[in-house]
């Protein structure tokens, strides 16, 4: 039986017989009929959903729901259903492992995960995480310095390494500057890899897909996770971060940004410098031009003829062009300080 994708849980029965529920929203449903389930003529198909979210329930198009027989013939499940809706969320059956390993649920990270290998012993601890905090991507740089305290805590092992990948690129990209959640997300990943001890950021800014949030190309990820260790744990002379603004020069129709970390010097990628932003004192963003000039990246706008604050790569899926020559990227940053637009949503 092939039911596709459901937000959140399903239980299947056929003819009044259980077949199998699963709560992994991503895991498109596959099950096997036993023998002696189905009958010649009518079948009864029971599924009982319990979503989650408004837009829950089936994700799958209508016609992608269907039965596959021992001939290979397939039954179609699309068409005219019965159903009744309910506010009865228990379980009507034990949970399958999916579902009571949903993170979301209390004691399931701490107790039910991290709590049973705590004692063992362990070198360091690699994160990439962080898109479901984009709604409070501000509260993101609180609650990830707390969480990595709590985890070395836990193993009574010190200060062992914590390396944080950066969010990539997803979703559609803006042709104008905008304020975005997951820019939120990476600034306040920054902010913990520089104040954190024996933390490093991997920036990613330059990888991901637009409609795939799990995008398949790991292998820059890997790489930019080996030269954190490489230069942090081992001692070894490797470039591991991208340009990375070490100050600001204002200037009088532009402004200056001069980086640490250009190994090599910096690079336009692709031979054209993007994705940066100027505002002046009105706090209206308008798309820069930009310029390499040594260590430092000259930002100017005919729009802005007095900028004050600079932006790079302020969106979720952004044109990601400054490198170092190492072909590191650059992290996104900001100059200002103006409140961010996750900056007062309350935490639930």
């Amino acid at each position: 039986m092939f039911l596709g994708s459901i937000e959140r849980m399903d239980t299947v029965y056929v003819n009044g017989t259980f077949i199998s529920g699963s709560a992994w929203v991503e895991n498109p449903r596959v099950y096997p009929i036993r023998d002696n389930v189905l009958k010649p003529g009518r079948n009864l198909v029971a599924i009982r959903v319990l979503k989650t979210k408004p837009e829950g329930g089936f994700l799958a198009k209508p016609e992608e729901l269907h039965l596959t027989l021992g001939d290979h013939s397939n039954i179609p499940l699309a068409g005219q259903r019965r159903g009744k809706l309910s506010v009865d969320a228990r379980p009507p059956h034990p949970l399958p492992i999916g579902y009571e390993n949903w993170p979301v649920i209390p004691t399931v990270l701490f107790q039910g995960m991290l709590g049973p290998i705590a004692p063992l012993s362990i070198t360091g601890a690699i994160w990439y995480q962080g898109e479901q905090n984009s709604e409070r991507g501000y509260q993101y740089r609180k609650i990830l310095p707390a969480m990595i305290a709590d985890w070395r805590n836990l193993f009574g092992q010190g200060d062992f390494p914590f390396y944080i990948v950066s969010l990539p690129a997803f979703g559609q990209r803006s042709p104008a500057p905008t304020d975005d959640g997951w820019a939120d997300v990476r600034e306040s990943m920054a902010i913990t890899a520089a104040t954190v001890p024996d933390s490093c950021l991997a920036v990613t800014i330059d990888t991901g897909e637009p409609n795939n949030i799990r995008a398949k190309d790991k292998e820059p990820v890997g790489n930019r996770l080996a030269f954190c260790a490489l230069a942090n744990y081992y001692g070894k002379g490797v470039a591991y971060l991208g340009p990375t603004l070490a100050s600001v020069k204002r200037l009088h129709h532009s402004i200056g940004l001069r980086f640490v970390h250009a190994d090599g010097g910096l690079v336009a990628k692709g031979g054209k410098l993007e994705g940066f932003s100027i505002s002046g004192g009105d706090r209206k963003w308008y798309s820069a031009k930009a310029r390499i000039k040594g260590n430092s990246v000259i930002v100017s706008s005919p729009s802005v003829p007095h900028p004050q604050e600079a932006r790079y790569v302020w969106q979720s899926n952004p044109a990601a062009t400054l490198f170092n020559g190492a072909g590191l990227p650059a992290d996104p940053f900001r100059t200002d300080h103006w409140p961010l637009i996750t900056e007062g949503v309350r935490p639930y």
